[in-house]
């Protein structure tokens, strides 16, 4: 588990196909890692990935073909900036919110505007992910927590403050750039509970009767 809060700027040093799917080796920048152990977890642009091989300012990582083809790890080259963050322990402060480091899916940067010294980002995301997004509510763009400040449809903006811009690679996102995005926890999790014990058989998705039964509104 995460908090979305970067540690650091890390870059992808090689990847390499191995047996059918690929090892990355990170670069992990001014993240020290002299306390990670083989089998920890470290998120990369918010894709939690297992260490497997350890160095002094480096790791390598197996990443899987559905890893690949499901985050923006598929269109990364040597040299690509990665956010990096250890994975929180019993002690750490509870910064941003709470992520698995498991990505929902793809979304895009559709508009970036200046908004007083912070810069305002609209991104689009796919259609049946997009009733987990709440005004106000958290989410993870490339491991960084942020607030959602509105919602339209399949589009939401945040505001990035300079401090983010700064030590995140968000600073490098422009007009069509792809993005790793992960909903709040409590969203998916909430929309099962409320299904009960019809989960398995219940359509996907929240719908009215869904509501209805769950006591929102008669």
């Amino acid at each position: 588990m995460f908090t979305g809060i970067i540690l650091a700027v890390g870059k992808i040093a090689a990847i390499q196909p191995q047996g059918g799917d690929f090892q990355l080796k990170i670069e992990t920048g001014k993240l020290s890692i002299e306390e990670a152990n083989l089998g920890d977890s470290i998120a990369v642009n918010g894709v939690c990935l297992t260490v497997v091989e350890l160095g002094k300012n480096y790791f390598y990582a197996d990443v899987s073909n559905e890893t690949m083809s499901r985050t923006i790890l598929k269109s990364s080259s040597v040299g690509t900036a990665v956010n990096l963050e250890l994975a929180l322990t019993p002690t750490t402060r509870l910064g941003g919110h709470i992520v698995s480091g498991h990505v929902d899916g793809l979304g895009v940067v559709i508009s970036k505007n200046q908004d007083g010294r912070s810069f305002k980002y609209t991104f689009e995301i796919q259609g049946d992910l997009a009733k987990y997004i709440a005004e106000k509510g958290s989410i993870c763009i490339n491991g960084v927590s942020l607030t959602v400040n509105e919602v339209n449809g399949t589009q939401f903006c945040v505001n990035i403050v300079p401090h983010t811009l700064q030590e995140t690679t968000l600073g490098e996102l422009e007009v069509g750039t792809k993005v790793n995005f992960e909903v709040d926890l409590l969203a998916r999790y909430m929309e099962r509970l409320m299904k009960g014990e019809a989960a398995a058989q219940a359509p996907h998705g929240v719908t009215k009767e869904l509501l209805q039964n769950s006591g929102f509104f008669k």
